[in-house]
């Protein structure tokens, strides 16, 4: 297997057409698993443990563990003190260890199929205490009249028992004082799992070989490798699983940061790129001619744009910007870049009214310039897609501006040459790299119009430079935001009729969470009718909402772009990108129901056009945080504090919503509390890559010989 292995990994280095960097790094890392490199060893399956069989193979890998590795290094989430505590000091549903007598033999009692409990009764000290194991039978076997037991349970003080969470020792086995928690599922019990650990540990602990060098173990005071997986397990003191959670929040930040900067080193390859020598004077004729000044902010990104695309390296570009910073103008500029220099760019946009509202913008900038424009979506008729197809083919069309309709078999480009992706967190990493392969691996630049704090930048785009806009356009009035509580409703109502009677439009929102899209549903629906009372004759109102088919969404965002809608009540499907610029009050109902990034980029939907703009929150909170929500939304509209307080308050996971974050799954780290970790192994890795960036050196080897083994980065370099 392991002979399969290696040569896999040849075959990759020898097919992947790499640069130097990545070739020399793979090899060194297959020559030290054929010196001996113990990492190997740990790579053998799961199955060589006793009584793993396919039924718990599976189970272990709906877990994630499918080596033994995986196995050593899949770690705790807590600990349970399981020192003994007197009952005199224990609080009401508090977790604790007692230890008595056992004074009645145990009785088990059914109440339904597989449900039960197990009634024993304890002597501590003077008292006697029942304590209860629910669905656990087999535990009868476990006690014997006059026996001393230790359990670990949850204590009820009001009737002075104990609901049983596992027996600890008798009076003939050692009590460790820690019990290590882990994440598991229905597949996966504790005990099997713990046991599975205990048994790789007693096999496998010798070959349990380092990864970080040892001077920077040492410089910073971290275990072993063999120490951290005791320490995680089985630690006998608090301050031995302090030290290895430590040690282990480094290890897991700097392999992160390696994998990452390996990925940077292969972009970095000057062989793996295109060079686009645009001609900088048609650049300052296009910027000449726009209607405004361009920011400080925007001159700097568009200078650091530009100057990666003239490198032959690969470019990998993030541009962050506040909403209505200017991140649309600096597309402009670079895309047109990118035609001076002879080659074909592509902006691909999620929904198809903003599809087409860049490209009547790009149509009106480029109309004195010498570029053929394109726009290609699902609704473009298949006679135009033809003849659009064709232009692409031959090159006669320099620039094509489309949806997911880009992405489709039979696009297909002259001399594509940068990819520009707006909103890049709607789409996903395939998609994505699709209309990359559609050239020869084309430049990308991606947008986003949610603010990035440097932690989420550091994970979840640590493998892309980032470009920031950080400075607001002259002139663009701040957002007016006011919260109201719910008995406030005849105050909203107010001004929404106002506005719609000065001729502005409005949204209206109402949350969606995906759990209860029928209720929420009923929400949107019944706001709809309430708006439609409040707003009466003065203009209509419409319903949008993600049940919707996409054809009467684009429909209605079509209607209400060209002002034929006086509001708009939505749920959150409400496009982030669209442009309204008549568009003067965002009131969103149940506010605290949001984070505070989803509520900047909402309020960011307003105050796009001459006319002043609000934002109405109209929330309830329950609790501390939502109060705190609300009411820095009301002190600022820096998108990137709020971004900053979002991330404190919520963590990392929630920032972009589980399923388009693409953020790691750290096992140990976390990316916000142990933020100043995060930094220190980004700084360290990159000074390993600049001195020695084959990892070649005897210290490095192992590093090379882990990325060489790494599914991740392999998989990057097919």
């Amino acid at each position: 297997m392991r002979g399969t292995f290696l040569r896999n990994l040849y075959k990759s280095v020898r097919l992947a057409s790499l640069g130097q960097m990545v070739s020399n790094t793979l090899i060194s890392g297959l020559l030290y698993f054929e010196k001996g490199g113990a990492l190997m060893a740990l790579t053998d399956p799961v199955t060589v443990l006793p009584g793993v069989g396919p039924k718990r193979e599976a189970g272990l890998a709906s877990l994630g563990i499918h080596t033994i590795r995986d196995l050593l290094f899949y770690f705790p989430y807590r600990y349970d003190d399981l020192k003994v505590k007197d009952l005199a000091e224990a609080a009401d549903q508090e977790k604790l260890t007692v230890k008595g007598i056992v004074v009645t033999d145990p009785v088990i009692s059914r109440f339904g199929p597989h449900r039960s409990r197990v009634n024993v009764k304890l002597q501590i000290e003077r008292s006697v205490i029942l304590v209860t194991f629910f669905n656990q039978p087999w535990l009868k076997d476990r006690f014997q009249m006059g026996d001393e037991a230790a359990i670990f349970g949850k204590w009820d003080a009001k009737r002075r028992s104990l609901t049983g969470m596992k027996i600890l020792a008798t009076q003939s086995q050692d009590q460790p004082s820690m019990a290590a928690i882990y994440t598991v599922n229905k597949n996966v019990r504790m005990g099997t799992l713990l046991d599975l650990i205990k048994a790789a540990w007693e096999r496998d602990q010798q070959n349990i070989n380092d990864l970080v060098p040892a001077s920077i173990r040492e410089h910073y005071r971290l275990m072993s490798d063999a120490q951290l997986v005791h320490g995680m397990h089985f630690p006998d003191t608090p301050a031995e699983a302090k030290a290895a959670r430590r040690t282990g929040v480094f290890r897991e930040f700097f392999l992160f940061q390696l994998q990452i900067q390996a990925l940077k080193q292969l972009n970095a390859n000057s062989s793996n790129g295109l060079a686009i020598p645009y001609d900088n004077q048609a650049l300052r004729a296009l910027i000449a001619t726009l209607p405004f000044a361009l920011t400080n902010a925007q001159k700097r990104v568009v200078n650091e744009i530009c100057a990666d695309m003239r490198r032959p390296n690969h470019m990998n570009r993030l541009l962050q910007g506040d909403v209505g910073s200017g991140k649309t103008v600096v597309a402009a500029i670079v895309l047109y870049a990118a035609v001076t220099a002879g080659f074909q760019a592509a902006l691909m946009v999620p929904t198809e009214v903003l599809a087409e509202q860049h490209f009547a913008k790009l149509t009106k900038l480029f109309k004195d310039f010498p570029v053929k424009l394109g726009l290609l979506t699902g609704s473009t008729s298949t006679k135009k897609r033809r003849e659009l197809l064709s232009e692409l083919r031959d090159g006669r069309l320099n620039l094509i501006i489309g949806t997911h309709a880009l992405i489709q078999k039979g696009v297909d480009f002259h001399a594509l040459g940068l990819v520009v992706i707006d909103e890049q967190h709607r789409f996903g990493v395939n998609q994505r790299k699709i209309l990359q392969e559609k050239g020869q691996k084309p430049d990308l630049l991606s947008m986003t119009a949610t603010p990035i704090p440097r932690t989420l930048a550091i994970t979840a785009y640590g493998e892309m430079d980032v470009s920031t806009i950080d400075e607001l356009p002259a002139g663009r009035k701040p957002i007016a935001t006011m919260w109201l509580r719910k008995n406030q409703i005849d105050q909203v109502y107010r001004i929404i009729r106002e506005q719609v009677q000065s001729g502005s439009q409005v949204f209206a929102i109402t949350p969606l969470i995906a759990e209860s899209e029928k209720i929420d549903l009923q929400n949107a629906e019944q706001l709809f009718v309430d708006m439609q009372k409040a707003v009466g004759n003065l203009g209509p109102v419409a319903l949008l909402h993600g049940q919707m088919k996409p054809d009467e969404k684009d429909q209605i965002m079509r209607a209400f772009s060209d002002g034929k809608i006086a509001v708009l009540v939505s749920t959150t499907v409400v496009e982030v990108g669209v442009d309204i610029p008549n568009a003067t009050v965002m009131a969103i109902f149940d506010a605290d129901r949001f984070g505070l990034s989803q509520l900047h980029q909402l309020r960011g939907r307003v105050g796009r056009g001459q006319k002043a703009a609000q934002c109405l929150l109209i929330a309830d909170p329950k609790n501390e945080q939502g109060i705190a929500r609300m009411e820095i939304m009301t002190k600022t509209n820096d998108g990137f504090l709020l971004a900053q307080k979002d991330l404190e308050m919520r963590g990392s996971g929630d920032i972009f919503g589980d399923k388009q974050s693409g953020l790691p799954e750290f096992k140990v780290a976390d990316p916000v509390g142990d933020f100043p970790t995060l930094e220190a192994a980004q700084k360290i890795v990159a000074q390993i890559f600049k001195t020695d960036p084959h990892l070649l050196q005897s210290d490095h080897q192992p590093l090379a010989a882990y990325l060489a083994e790494s599914r991740q980065m392999l998989g990057s370099l097919d």
